[in-house]
């Protein structure tokens, strides 16, 4: 399938205020693509060029920052993504792998932005997820006026009470920016028992140290990768979440390219 927009130097475009537009006004390749309809958001944007699906002017294009005249054709080619977002793939690789099952369970998504995690909970049958997130409208249409879920925006999970939100949840899935898990681990814990899953995916540009993170946030040091997985299974273990399982992601970061790690945590002494 190939989707393609191509608006042509001499048509008449308007501004909200019923203005004409001026066409040598250049704009991120990301925006583009949501202001010619090709995608429904930035973020959907975002996620088709790093999957190789976007062509500007007849070349894959490979940053969402790239400036486009209006006049630039544009085509999405392939076949839609299977969830709203790319963090869909990295939960359901990490279900697959460690055999945690799904179906009929009440989740909470931690960190849950545009809702990949919560698209895959949902594709995979759980009752119920609550997507819990400190941002605000970043959930996909379709998933925040799904009957099974619940939006709960503009929420630090740091300052959560955990039994007001329904506490203890089957399942714990956590995708977090711009903070170390191990700052939030504790009430991690309190959300769920020794019947739940907790997983969580740790991004090393937020866990390491800043002299280790090169440009765009790329962590290149395997050696530190490791270590900083290591410290969050360490500090788990001190709020009493034991390490199950722990696999690569097979998508990268988005912007950052970086290898990221997908860990698999239980309550009491369950180890891998």
């Amino acid at each position: 399938m190939v989707r393609s927009a191509n608006p042509g130097r001499r048509s008449q475009l308007w501004n909200a205020r019923g203005r004409p537009e001026n066409h040598l006004t250049r704009r991120r390749l990301d925006i583009e693509l949501v202001r010619r309809r090709l995608v429904e958001s930035r973020s959907a944007a975002q996620s088709a060029i790093a999957d190789g699906r976007v062509r500007l002017k007849g070349t894959p294009a490979t940053k969402p920052a790239t400036l486009v005249e209006p006049g630039d054709p544009i085509e999405l080619v392939g076949d839609g993504p299977r969830f709203v977002s790319r963090a869909g793939a990295k939960l359901d690789a990490a279900i697959d792998a460690f055999d945690i099952p799904i179906a009929g369970r009440n989740a909470i998504d931690v960190g849950a932005s545009t809702g990949g995690f919560t698209d895959c909970l949902l594709e995979r049958g759980a009752s119920s997820v609550l997507a819990l997130d400190v941002g605000y409208g970043q959930l996909d249409w379709a998933l925040r006026t799904d009957d099974r879920v619940t939006v709960m925006d503009r929420t630090n999970v740091r300052h959560v009470d955990p039994p007001s939100l329904g506490a203890p949840f089957g399942l714990i899935v956590v995708d977090l920016s711009f903070i170390s898990l191990s700052k939030v681990l504790e009430v991690l814990s309190l959300l769920g028992d020794e019947d739940s899953d907790w997983v969580m995916l740790v991004k090393p540009q937020f866990e390491v140290g800043a002299d280790r993170i090169a440009s765009g946030g790329l962590v290149r040091d395997q050696e530190a990768r490791s270590e900083a997985i290591s410290r969050v299974v360490a500090d788990a273990s001190d709020v009493g979440l034991q390490c199950a399982g722990g696999i690569d992601s097979p998508v990268p970061g988005a912007k950052s390219g970086n290898v990221e790690h997908l860990l698999w945590f239980k309550k009491g002494s369950a180890k891998v």
